[in-house]
């Protein structure tokens, strides 16, 4: 049975461009319920250990300064079937491959300045929402 809840990150670009609403009202629009949500930056060091799973690809060195480059919104979303819905909701990694409607061909500029991340599993939905939120962070 697949999993209620999910993990998502607001990214820089869309914070600093004005979309944590429209982003964050699509996805109650969608059924979820926000169980725990926090405005951040990240330091080099949390950003390096978030990442770390992508530390020998190409794109790790300019994954993490993006995500430094200014703050981020994360926020543990709650649903039946939560991680293939947000996945949906999100659409593809490439924006200009994304369905209409999605929150990537919305707001995303790039595939690294995709707006939001997602998480692929529940298993990696778990790990990575208590990185950001102990357990009495979400109600």
């Amino acid at each position: 049975m697949a999993g209620q809840h999910t993990f998502t990150i607001i990214k820089p670009h869309a914070v600093s461009k004005g979309y944590i609403g429209p982003i964050l009202n699509k996805i109650t629009e969608a059924g979820f319920r926000i169980i725990a949500l926090k405005l951040l930056q990240l330091t080099r060091r949390e950003a390096e250990r978030f990442y770390e799973v992508h530390a020998e690809r190409p794109f790790y060195n300019d994954l993490v300064e993006f995500m430094i480059s200014g703050p981020i919104v994360v926020s543990v979303l709650e649903k039946e079937n939560a991680v293939e819905d947000y996945r949906k909701l999100i659409g593809s990694t490439d924006p200009e491959k994304a369905e209409e409607g999605t929150i990537r061909k919305m707001y995303a500029e790039s595939m690294q300045a995709n707006a939001v991340h997602g998480s692929d599993s529940d298993e990696n939905a778990e790990i990575e929402a208590t990185f950001f939120f102990a357990s009495s962070e979400r109600f």
